[in-house]
């Protein structure tokens, strides 16, 4: 579904990105991995034509989209749920969702909004009330929920868990494999590795814009320089 090969981009003259290979078959989870500042941020925006591309390619579909604009993207399906989540907050759940649906998935927007609600019941409670006064985790599936909305074909969701407490990780990571397991394609870039590693199909661990490590995840998980450098092992 996604093919990366050779990517290189940065900011200014600052390149982050140095010569990415990445690829995602349809149905898979996909972690990307890595501690903070190594460049799985850059790598989604570059993909989700955020940011511009200086060499490589990128193929959604067995269609070149480098170069396209982010709009033209998401029209093809392909989906970025940032860091940060960006919700509206002085506009309610059900605003913030319908958003989601304003350029792809408008025919279908009260289906997928029904589909939203059952995947994350809490929206459902709280359609009426206004985003901004929702707890960490609820925004985060206001966020997700509302990338839903646009029927991707291919999610990106980055760094999903950040700022949630412990039981609320655990529960985004089972919303994400549910996602999965109903057919949704996923590239998950996370900083989480073992509960990433739990629901990939695939990893590719980052290191200062390369990949270092890639592989089947439940094979990658005993890698001894995976154990070292990201979990603390000896």
């Amino acid at each position: 579904m996604l093919e990366v090969k050779g990517l290189r981009s940065g900011y200014g003259s600052v390149e982050v990105l140095r010569g990415i290979d990445l690829d995602i078959q349809a149905g898979e989870i996909v972690a990307l991995l890595g501690s903070n500042g190594v460049g799985k941020t850059t790598f989604a925006s570059v993909v989700s034509g955020l940011i511009k591309a200086w060499s490589g390619t990128i193929r959604f579909k067995d269609e070149e989209i480098r170069g396209l604009s982010e709009q033209a993207i998401v029209d093809r399906g392909l989906i970025h749920v940032p860091e940060g989540r960006h919700i509206f907050p002085n506009l309610s759940v059900r605003e913030n969702l319908e958003l989601g649906a304003y350029r792809r998935g408008k025919a279908n927007r009260t289906r997928n909004l029904d589909h939203v609600f059952g995947v994350f019941p809490r929206l459902r409670e709280r359609f009426a009330q206004k985003a901004g006064t929702l707890s960490g985790g609820e925004q985060q599936m206001l966020a997700i929920g509302r990338g839903m909305m646009a029927e991707p074909q291919l999610l990106i969701l980055d760094e999903p868990s950040i700022g949630l407490s412990p039981l609320l990780v655990e529960e985004m990571f089972e919303l994400i494999e549910q996602l999965n397991r109903d057919g949704l394609t996923i590239l998950l870039v996370e900083q989480n590795v073992l509960q990433s590693m739990e629901i990939a199909s695939r990893a590719f661990v980052m290191e200062n814009g390369e990949i270092r490590l890639s592989g089947q995840a439940s094979v990658l998980i005993d890698d001894p320089e995976l154990q070292r450098s990201y979990l603390g092992l000896a």
